[in-house]
């Protein structure tokens, strides 16, 4: 595997981790794991959600 592919699939995975924080619809939910498992086959539900950041929340003031 280059790096090259190993990097783009890494910011592809990380847009997905994004957009899963930021949606709470079923469906939704479900369409990012299938494109997760369409990216990187072997990684797992569990080792997707693991990654994931915390939100951070911007106080106004």
């Amino acid at each position: 595997m280059s790096i090259r592919t190993k990097n783009k699939r890494q910011l592809k995975l990380a847009k997905l981790r994004e957009k899963y924080q930021k949606t709470s619809s079923g469906t939704e939910i479900e369409k990012i794991l299938a494109k997760v498992k369409k990216i990187a086959p072997a990684l797992t539900k569990e080792e997707f959600l693991k990654h994931l950041k915390p939100i951070k929340e911007e106080k106004e003031e």
